[in-house]
């Protein structure tokens, strides 16, 4: 057995900033190589950030980042770190080979690299190119067809990238007849809810059919709709997990394995596989050091708890709107506080995430506001200590109603659409970014007003079932004092009681309550989880113990 200490950079890349980006490789590669690492893995996409989508598609883009990546080679030998190999992704292009009706312009690659001695020494590219759910990437790029296999310390380390290790067949079933001693795996594997467990899972079936041990690097952060939360792993080749490291914060993941060595025999070249998928992979063999280490001493392998599931959606809510408001080059952000619930909860997210010092509040009361709304929402300023003013919006209401007749939901509309206008005004004066208080439960039915209250740069809670709402808010309060990464000090819990445990109501008009135009979410969330997210149709919805007529009433809000 050969021994190799490894470091995984799980960390936060911006779409589009190629010389930042370069920054933190070269940045964390110095830590890798400080911690003693004899190879350090970054994410997918590492240097243009992920998802690239249709910047792929621009010719000058792609050149930009092929050139970026030539200087980082250059960079790394000449600021001391030539000899670490750095295994990253970025965005290439196939050079050569017919142009195919339907190919993607150009023929972008979501590609990896081996960075070592100044040079770029090998590069390759994702078989498997996802197109479901959030991914759009067989539109976008064409799919690679080499394994890369890398020689260091008399260990052969082979490379694919994120879907690869989703899908059968591919460069993952190829590993095997490589003969590999480690199977590294870089990712930007966005987070959702439980993802953590099927990617645990996954690694160990992938190391178990390639016979290796698997290290399985992921990316961290927010950009724009998506969030990664880390949690890269190491497995040995039982599936047994190695190392871990912390979800929803950058972590460097140093471990001592011990892996088969290589066999002398396997030289330099290329040598092509049935990969069986219908298509035939390259082992694509190179060596960078053939003679495996002295044994060393073996540092302590970390391993990092899992979060529990409110922890987890919570924390990727404060880290999603932080890494937007910081990407989009904003400071502060405005929100509406009503004293309701949606938006206590997403001021306190914004508080955490950037700061209460950085939160502005507008209360905003109509003739209908009760008093204890009102009350409710200076004490959450109170309590956080955000900033805050009072706009009533009475008077602005009238002079609307001297001019138009309106009555009944016209409106009620009408007074979400004035507070719409002022927080976008406060946000064109000052330069904050607009949050909106919306959860999944109401916007899924059409419960909001266009142009009001979903009026704004950013949504934090728009995934969130009305019962998580409540969830979540009380899980922060048990919270208060708590050293989390994600979590600002409040000193007391920052979401008054009386905001938690009132009945929901936009009041818009006298005594208006949320059960008097929707069923009761205790019924509505579950029903909508299986319509929306688990695709389910009436016949299923019903035999999964839904009442008919609720089944109806909910597809027809939502479709």
């Amino acid at each position: 057995m050969a021994q190799l200490r490894i470091a995984l950079a799980q960390v936060n890349p911006t779409v589009g900033d190629l010389d930042g980006n370069a920054d933190l490789i070269v940045e964390w590669s110095r830590r890798a190589a400080d911690a003693g690492a004899h190879l350090v893995a970054f994410p997918e996409m590492m240097l243009t950030g992920y998802p690239v989508e249709d910047l792929a598609l621009r010719a000058s883009f792609v050149e930009a980042c092929r050139r970026a990546l030539d200087r980082l080679a250059r960079r790394l030998a000449d600021e001391g770190l030539g000899d670490l190999p750095v295994v990253t992704g970025y965005l290439d292009r196939r050079s050569v080979g017919p142009v195919r009706s339907g190919q993607p312009a150009g023929a972008p690659l979501n590609a990896a690299a081996w960075l070592h001695g100044g040079e770029v020494l090998v590069r390759s590219a994702k078989h498997h190119l996802p197109n479901y759910g959030v991914f759009d990437e067989y539109r976008i790029f064409v799919p690679g067809d080499r394994l890369p296999v890398v020689r260091v310390r008399g260990v052969d380390v082979a490379t694919v990238i994120c879907e690869d290790l989703w899908q059968d067949g591919g460069p993952v079933s190829v590993t095997s007849a490589s003969g590999a001693g480690l199977l590294l795996a870089v990712n930007a594997s966005p987070y959702e809810r439980n993802k953590d467990d099927v990617r645990l899972d996954l690694c160990a079936e992938r190391a178990r059919e390639a016979g290796c041990a698997l290290a399985y690097v992921n990316m961290v952060g927010g950009q724009d709709e998506l969030v990664f939360d880390g949690d890269s792993v190491i497995v040995g080749p039982d599936g047994t997990p190695l190392a871990r490291a912390p979800q929803f914060v950058e972590h460097l993941l140093v471990a001592d394995l011990a892996l088969p060595a290589a066999d002398p025999s396997a030289a330099p070249g290329r040598t092509p596989v049935d990969a069986h998928d219908g298509t035939t992979i390259t082992i694509d063999r190179h060596v960078l050091t053939p003679d495996p280490l002295p044994a060393y001493p073996v540092r302590p392998q970390p391993a990092a708890e899992p979060m529990d599931d409110l922890a987890e959606i919570y924390a990727a809510l404060v880290l999603g709107t932080r890494d937007y408001v910081r990407k989009n080059g904003f400071r502060s952000v405005v929100l509406g506080l009503s004293g309701g619930i949606d938006s206590a909860l997403v001021a306190t997210i914004a508080s955490d995430a950037i700061g209460p010092e950085n939160v502005h509040a507008v209360l905003l009361p109509s003739r209908y506001s009760s008093e204890g709304s009102v009350v409710d929402a200076e004490d959450l300023v109170k309590r956080q200590g955000v900033n805050s003013r009072t706009v009533p919006i009475a008077d602005m209401v009238e002079a609307f109603e001297k001019q138009l007749d309106l009555h009944g939901l016209a409106a009620e509309n009408l007074q979400a659409r004035i507070r719409a206008n002022v927080w976008m005004a406060l946000s064109n004066e000052h330069g904050h970014l607009v949050l909106t208080g919306g959860n999944k439960s109401e916007l899924a039915t059409g419960y909001s007003t266009l142009y009001g209250d979903s009026a704004g740069g950013f949504a934090p809670i728009k995934d969130v079932f009305k019962l998580t709402v409540w969830q979540l808010a009380r899980w922060r309060n048990t919270q208060a004092g708590v050293d989390l990464p994600f979590l600002h000090p409040f000193a007391q819990e920052p979401i008054p009681e009386a905001i938690i445990v009132k009945e929901p109501s936009a009041e818009l008009r006298p005594g208006q309550r949320d059960r008097d135009t929707l069923p009761e979410y205790t019924v509505l969330d579950p029903l909508l989880a299986d319509y929306v997210e688990r695709d389910m149709g009436r016949e299923s919805l019903i035999k999964a113990g839904h009442d008919p007529a609720l089944v109806d009433r909910a597809i027809r809000l939502v479709d």
